[in-house]
């Protein structure tokens, strides 16, 4: 895994060789192994290496044969033998054994076409001489980061935003659309960014700079199209034999290779099909918490003893959320999800014994694995037998006059699921998905914000994805728009960052886009199947699993986090969000924070997401404003 670069003068000015050094130091823990320029005139790119597959001469940037094409590259393509081989059928010469290479000579057999052939994950740049043309690309489901700004006279992009930072001129200018979005989701969609002109490139999307025009294109996106002629066994087989491929190709490393396990169904299957095809034992890492409702160790040991697994384990404590103050400058952005502290500790835990560890992330939008879903389909259902203004009206208020606390029973904690009900669909979903909820953002953001924000709502980033899905199927719309936003956004990059904060490549057998492609052709009856979650890739499982991990109750990757700001964390916390030296505070309503927190504190309302989005918000602020 690596970091990338580069700069491109529009005006024809010789590239600033100091920036881009420091441009490529910003990104040097994704890549400590090695570093490396190329420049000429209006160009630059620069590359930071992490050594994972050919360690002795897969220096980037790599060129082709005359030099008048040049790539610096972040990512692993795991068809890169299977492409080499047909590559140098056509004619193409290599000096390398690296994937890198590959990309390279297939963007001059196929053109911009190449993206099309590569399976793994990727964000790579490529400049051609002679067409003066940079040409950026993304892998299909968003698993590396691509940022790039482009202004009048300068093209600068990069793996972490912060490297384009490294340019004074370019503007910190608060994104207020980003902002909105992120006060819902606790992380910013992309194309947007927190700040306005940089963007981030979608997934399945490339960018060619050239003739003075930027043009984005769409090369790949997910269909969900059900095959009704196929039984479950025959279900159950290609889901088992994919996965199993997915798994095998991921394997290829010259550097340790181990994996995260957390004792749910998702990682367990993994690191089950590792244990199956490697010889030596499956390096395990797995995290918990001192709180015992909240941790799944001893569902990680059931699985490491039953495969017998190299086994290591590390408990998080309340003082460990101090590393939110170092993960603000690793995400870039405000980032709102917890769980990032998790798996930063289990990324640098791994990384004492190995370079490269396979996750079972992906599991739960393929296959309908979050709770949100069952009751989203339960919703649907109430939605269509009661008439509309009971809904909208009785329903409706009822929820508005509810509590939202953590010391009520979960049986009535129900004032999301009235909410939900009181709206159509797509707004019920979103409702779900909020974190500062209707009424709250109001409350919370200052007359300025309204008065520059063109009326902007969020809710739009959902129903764009929900009217794009190509599908009337109410679960698969919902999961097309979590494959968009949620997965991209919130799991890939928490794993992203976190992982390269300690230099350790992650990779992702659940989202191998072939195998993706597959699921999204079974029925949704088979993934949410009455109250059961991934029905399907359960039974597919069947015979690899330990019972315990077949029947055991889905947690969830969460730090008690309502908690720890009541007692452990409650001082930094307060520091943090009430300081009267905040560069941001004419963004806020502070009475309104100061009501949330009396409120969170005396334990009558749960605000825990609210008050966390704004601490790690105020957190990144400090670094970054």
């Amino acid at each position: 895994m690596c970091g990338i670069c580069g700069i491109y003068n529009l005006d024809g000015e010789p590239v600033n060789a100091d920036l881009l050094k420091r441009m490529n130091s910003t990104l040097v823990h994704r890549g400590p192994d090695d570093e490396g320029y190329y420049v000429d005139e209006s160009i630059g790119l620069g590359h930071r290496r992490l050594s994972i597959i050919d360690l002795n001469t897969g220096q980037q940037p790599i060129f082709n044969e005359d030099k008048t094409k040049a790539i610096v590259f972040n990512g692993e393509i795991y068809n890169f033998a299977e492409l080499r081989n047909e590559l140098e059928k056509q004619g193409h010469r290599f000096e390398t054994k690296t994937d890198t290479e590959v990309i390279l000579h297939g963007y001059e057999q196929w053109g911009t076409d190449c993206v099309s052939h590569l399976r793994g994950m990727f964000a790579f740049a490529i400049w051609d001489k002679r067409k003066k043309s940079l040409f950026l690309a993304r892998d299909r489901l968003g698993k590396k980061p691509l940022y790039y700004f482009v202004s009048g006279k300068r093209h600068l992009f990069a793996s972490e935003l912060k490297a384009i930072l490294e340019d004074k001129t370019v503007p910190r200018e608060i994104n207020l659309e980003g902002l909105s979005d992120y006060l819902s989701f606790g992380y910013i969609p992309a194309p947007k960014t927190i700040f306005k002109g940089i963007s981030k490139l979608l997934p399945g999307h490339f960018l060619l700079h050239e003739n003075d025009q930027v043009s984005i294109r769409k090369y790949w996106d997910l269909e969900f199209n059900p095959k009704e002629d196929v039984s479950i066994d025959q279900y159950c087989d290609a889901i088992l034999d994919t996965l199993k491929e997915s798994v095998k190709i991921r394997l290829v490393s010259d550097v340790p290779l181990g994996a995260f396990l957390s004792g749910g169904i998702d990682s367990s299957a993994i690191v089950g099909l590792m244990a199956f095809l490697k010889k030596e034992p499956v390096i395990t890492n797995s995290i918990g918490f001192t709180e015992k409702e909240f941790s799944e160790l001893n569902y990680a040991r059931t699985t490491a003893n039953y495969f017998k697994t190299d086994h290591r384990e590390y408990t998080v404590s309340p003082d460990a959320v101090e590393i939110v103050k170092k993960l603000s400058w690793h995400f870039d952005e405000p980032f709102a999800d917890s769980s990032s502290i998790p798996t930063y500790y289990v990324s640098k835990m791994a990384r004492q014994n190995v370079t490269v560890a396979l996750s079972g992330d992906g599991g739960d939008e393929n296959f309908g694995g979050y709770r949100r879903y069952y009751y989203d389909r339960l919703e649907n259902k109430i939605r269509n037998f009661v008439p509309d203004p009971i809904r909208r009206y009785l329903i409706g208020n009822i929820a508005r006059l509810y509590p939202k606390a953590d010391w009520l029973p979960r049986v009535f904690r129900a004032k999301t699921f009235l909410t939900n009900i009181s709206n159509d669909p797509i707004n019920g979903y979103f409702n779900s998905m909020s974190l500062f909820r209707a009424g709250m953002k109001e409350k919370l953001l200052t007359g300025d914000f309204f008065n520059n924000s063109n009326g902007y709502n969020s809710i739009d980033v959902f129903k764009e994805y929900y009217d794009r899905a190509g599908t009337t199927d109410p679960l698969s719309r919902i999961q097309y728009v979590d494959f968009k936003t949620y997965l991209v956004d919130d799991i890939l990059t928490k794993v992203d960052r976190a992982s390269m904060a300690n230099s350790l490549e992650v990779r992702v057998p659940l989202l191998d886009h072939v195998f993706v492609e597959l699921i999204a052709r079974i029925p949704s009856n088979l993934k949410l199947n009455g109250r059961a979650s991934k029905y399907i890739f359960k039974k597919a499982l069947s015979t690899l699993l330990p019972k315990e991990i077949m029947k055991r109750q889905k947690m969830g990757f969460v730090i008690p986090v309502g908690k720890w700001l009541r007692k452990e964390i409650r001082e930094m916390a307060e520091e943090t969000l009430f300081n009267r030296g905040s560069g941001v505070r004419d963004l806020f309503e502070q009475k309104y924070i100061e009501w949330l927190w009396r409120q969170h504190l005396s334990g009558l309302s749960d605000f825990a997401g609210p008050l966390w989005v704004l601490l790690t918000f105020q957190l990144w602020a400090n670094r970054f404003i």
